[in-house]
């Protein structure tokens, strides 16, 4: 179950703030709604404190002046600058032993290895399921197993363990059954089975209740996991699984006569499985994606590297690439076609076979995009009347709506109103399948725990930011009742999301050298946003509709006095209060808030401003 950055990107703090914290720029209402804050309010507290930080980075660490700052806003401390801009796993990663249960599913890994068995890999129909269960299949298999996978129908199969899949795995001979990105709530399927197959979860979603009976649960999740890595997605517990049963086999001699696995070559799909399920780009995760982005960057897995032919993904590879060309076309499979095409393409070897599994994947997902076109119309016009009434939670149900994209369109309306938001479809058996999107310190997961053993769910789960549920469409008002109390801190927050602005920077000082420096902060993400600029008293020089449909706005903008120009883009421009304002030449200076970044293109480097908010200047 992914949190998908592939549908919804989170960026901004959802804290109001207090009366007195200083406004940068001075915006309280944007063209947007927002106000516009400091990342570290003591820059407007006690200026000295970051700066001097900064300095101390920049002495100690040999980096740009405005990196310090940055790195300093972020918590990082002078030793630490290192692990942060130069992520490594021998730095970084700790003994996977560290996961409970990781040693009993090493070594029941290495058995079916050393005994040639037949393993089975069930795996979940999101990118994290995907990226998991072809990283194991792929290791299992270039170890001499025989390897069975399945990836459940989302309609017809739900979410997670289901019974007649793992008799069928059984029937064809897996003596090991491996659940990846899912099985910890399954223990009423999993504990029943266990005494005609080995069974090992690898995953990482809350534990609901009691865990299976099985030979392990590996999940940084569970209580008594004392790893610290409930950060981590499926893939890189995956991963770590890897690892630990390839050092158990490297001291059993296994590899004397045979070739090692080179395991780092398994990091670009864990790099993309982290970026897609929203995992924080910290710590180990950040070692993950940016070794993983080098290895991606060799083009050397036939799927992947046809996915990014079709996506049409140049040159350098990014977070951002991740999770909105590649993410959103592997997941589109499980949302409204077939399970199984993403995990198929990224265990494809063959050129022409990939290529066409990417260009059905592709096909795919532009119908994913109309279907959920279709809905997100109404289900705004739903939200918008829920937060007029005050609910703290917004729950959003309808009929005919495809349960494949209502987790996307609750990313949407999440974003737009700064609310924890549900998104069910109603099925002509009475009952609600749906998706739920989160704002950061709003823990939705357990909340949805908790409605489904008050018995207001028939099933439910997830993470903090995201969770999947189930119930009896004549339950929706009690549901809506109970998550508006338990999550009624979320109705104080403001209507729109406050963004956190961590410098101002005049457009002649928008630099492609500043762009640079700023990049070398990436990857960006979840735990890591990219730095939000304000650009001071701009003015609009030329304003020009581009790409399909006109739908992206590409400005040239000076500051007031004039001097060297810079370019700007806005995408989703057509529904943008924004555009309006943007495109009229004779508008008042605005202050823009908005992205800096390095771009190349031919050979030529050039920086540009992608804008994320505007306000009219005082």
């Amino acid at each position: 179950m992914t949190t998908g950055m592939a549908d919804d990107v989170l960026a901004e703090s959802p804290l109001p703030p207090q009366d007195d914290t200083p406004l940068v720029l001075g915006v309280r209402s944007s063209l947007t709604g927002r106000r516009w804050l400091w990342r570290d309010p003591e820059i407007t507290r006690d200026a000295g404190v970051t700066a001097r930080m900064g300095m101390a980075i920049m002495q100690q660490a040999g980096v740009p002046e405005i990196v310090g700052r940055m790195l300093a806003m972020r918590g990082i401390a002078p030793d630490g600058v290192t692990d942060f801009l130069t992520p490594t796993l021998r730095a970084l990663m700790p003994n996977p032993a560290c996961l409970t249960d990781m040693d009993r599913a090493a070594q029941r890994l290495a058995q079916a290895i050393t005994t040639g068995e037949t393993v089975g890999v069930f795996g979940d129909y999101d990118v994290d399921g995907a990226c998991s269960a072809a990283l194991l299949t792929h290791f299992l298999r270039q170890m001499g197993c025989r390897v069975i996978t399945h990836v459940p129908d989302r309609m017809s199969e739900g979410y997670g363990p289901n019974t007649p899949a793992l008799e069928a795995m059984i029937a064809d001979g897996a003596g090991l059954i491996v659940c990846v990105d899912c099985g910890t709530a399954a223990s009423d399927v999993l504990s029943p089975l266990s005494a005609r197959a080995d069974i090992i979860v690898l995953d990482h979603h809350k534990v609901q209740g009691d865990l299976p009976r099985i030979v392990a649960t590996v999940n940084p999740n569970r209580p008594d996991c004392a790893s610290r890595l409930n950060g981590s997605c499926a893939a890189a517990v995956t991963f770590m699984s890897v690892v630990a049963t390839a050092g158990i086999l490297r001291r059993q001699g296994w590899f004397e006569n045979r070739p090692a696995p080179q395991l780092m070559d398994y990091l670009d799909l864990v790099a993309l499985a982290s970026v897609c399920d929203v995992m924080p780009l910290t710590g180990l995760n950040r070692a993950f994606v940016t070794q993983g982005m080098k290895i991606m960057a060799r083009r050397q897995r036939t799927g992947l590297n046809a996915l990014m032919e079709v996506a049409g993904v140049t040159d350098p590879l990014s977070a951002f690439t991740c999770g909105f060309a590649l993410g959103p076309r592997i997941n589109a499979g499980g949302r409204i076609a077939e399970s199984g095409l993403g995990l198929e393409l990224l265990l494809c070897e063959d050129a022409l076979e990939a290529r066409r599994l990417a260009e059905r994947l592709d096909a795919v997902n532009r119908r994913r995009q109309t279907v959920e076109t279709d809905i997100l119309d109404i289900a705004m016009d739903m939200a918008a009347r829920q937060r007029e009434e005050g609910h703290a939670v917004l729950l959003l149900c309808g009929r005919d709506w495809h349960p494949g994209v209502v987790g996307i369109v609750a990313g949407r309306v999440k974003e737009k109103f700064n609310r924890p938001v549900l998104v069910g479809a109603m099925l002509e058996d009475g009952t609600v399948k749906g998706s739920a999107r989160s704002v950061p310190g709003i823990d939705l997961g357990t909340a949805i725990i908790a409605a489904r053993q008050a018995g207001h769910l028939t099933s439910g789960g997830g993470h903090a930011m995201a969770a999947g549920f189930g119930l009896r469409a004549d339950d929706i008002p009690a549901l809506h009742e109970f998550l508006n109390e338990r999550l009624s801190t979320a109705a104080a927050l403001p209507d729109a999301v406050d963004l956190s602005i961590e410098g101002i920077v005049g457009v002649a000082a928008a630099s492609v050298e500043l762009a640079s420096d700023i990049g070398r902060l990436a990857p960006f993400g979840a735990g890591n946003d990219e730095p939000l600029l304000a650009l001071p008293r701009v003015r609009v020089v030329r304003a020009d509709r581009i790409g399909r449909e006109g739908n992206t706005l590409r400005l040239l903008i000076e500051g007031e006095g004039g001097g060297p120009r810079l370019k700007a883009l806005l995408f989703r421009a057509g529904d943008n209060p924004m555009t309006p304002v943007l495109e009229d030449r004779n508008a008042a200076p605005l202050h823009l808030a908005g992205w800096l970044r390095a771009e190349s293109w031919n050979g030529r480097t050039t920086a540009s401003f992608f804008i994320r908010d505007a306000a009219f200047a005082n």
